[in-house]
């Protein structure tokens, strides 16, 4: 009698196999793991819309995706090249002016110095902050740094236009299969997986879940809070208040400190200058309206179930972006929301079969 072969999962060498292409099919993959992560995400926080696209366009799957696709480059990706290029106008902008010497940095510095205890001023000398010259011909020589890096790159824009574009449609394309045959796709994940059926169902809700609230928490919450302190900045007549506004936006997604890192010494400033009721106007509205935003509006976007601990949020974000660039500040959460949700699943997976062999050993 010829002996069965063994299972799959017990084969040694088609174990080696898969991880072996697996391994070959990510390294092809991953100069364009940014287009492949976004259109993956979006396809995600977007699914529920789609889906009701194709119910009022009667099953018609391919068009609904492509209405959702529109949608998204509607109010997603449009407005965030808008922001992208306001953003490289108001840099260039400032820049200038601090090079002119129409805003003076050492001046501005040196009313705060005068301005505070005797104290905290012998604290910054020993640090050798107090040297306000320096600090600004330091300051003049890394924007001068910054600003010859990006014009030895024009030689080879074209190159990065043309990348920039081929990613670009390339999230479209994989953007537009996913809403259509996400359904498809997840139920061949879910079969090739070896997990069991509880396990699977589980984390696959959980997966889906996290994505969501991770995407929504972080980037309203970011935009919301950047768009506030811009707004009251512009009323207060700070220079760059565009600029300023996407740098608290970027840095809200920073727990605990946030964009307080821009508007507190902006307030202070303005206390130490004489400018008291815009000092007092910034602090009032920072604390209570853009400090608020968070603590009101990301449990109601993100969930008490999903959300994380401030500290990992910290730890991942700022991970993330030293390993992925700008991407890592969706992909390092979202990585610690999985780890987390995983090890939930396991935690009580554990103690279902727990709970089921004292049922079984009571009724034994």
């Amino acid at each position: 009698m010829t002996p069965s072969p063994p299972a799959l999962s017990n084969n040694k060498t088609f174990v080696v196999l898969v991880v072996v292409v697996t391994l070959a099919f990510a390294l092809i993959l991953w100069p364009f793991y940014a287009a492949v992560f976004w259109a993956a995400v979006l396809a995600i926080v977007f699914s529920p819309l789609n889906r009701r696209l194709q119910g009022a366009m009667h099953d018609r799957r391919s068009l609904a995706a492509l209405v959702t696709v529109t949608i998204i480059v509607f109010i997603v990706i449009l407005p965030a090249g808008i922001v992208a290029a306001m953003l490289v106008q108001e840099a260039a902008a400032l820049y200038e002016r601090i090079q002119s010497g129409e805003l003076d940095i050492a001046g501005g510095l040196k009313q705060v110095m005068d301005a505070i205890p005797s104290w905290a001023r012998g604290l910054l000398q020993d640090a050798g902050l107090s040297d306000l010259a320096s600090f600004q011909e330091q300051l003049m020589s890394g924007l001068a740094k910054g600003a010859q890096f990006f014009g030895a790159q024009a030689l080879s824009i074209g190159q990065i236009t043309f990348d920039f574009v081929i990613g670009f449609f390339v999230m479209l394309y994989l953007l537009f299969f996913f809403l259509r045959d996400g359904r498809w796709l997840v139920a061949r994940i879910n079969a090739a997986l070896p997990l069991e059926d509880r396990l699977r169902l589980r984390l696959g809700s959980r997966f889906t879940t996290v994505v969501r609230a991770t995407v929504k928490g972080n980037i309203v919450v970011a935009a919301l809070q950047g768009a506030l302190g811009g707004l009251v900045f512009w009323f207060l007549g700070v220079g760059g208040a565009f600029l300023w506004a996407v740098l608290m936006a970027i840095l809200s997604l920073l727990p605990a400190v946030g964009s307080a890192l821009v508007w507190l010494p902006v307030a202070i400033y303005f206390l130490v200058s004489g400018a008291i009721w815009e000092g007092v106007v910034l602090i009032v509205f920072g604390v209570l309206v853009i400090g608020m935003v968070d603590n009101i509006l990301r449990p109601i976007l993100v969930g008490k179930d999903t959300r994380m601990p401030d500290y990992v949020i910290l730890v991942t974000t700022l991970g993330g972006m030293a390993i992925f660039g700008l991407n890592g500040f969706v992909i390092g959460p979202l990585v610690a929301a999985m780890f987390m949700a995983v090890w939930d699943t396991v935690a009580a997976a554990r103690a279902e079969d727990s709970q089921e062999s004292d049922a079984g050993a009571a009724g034994g």
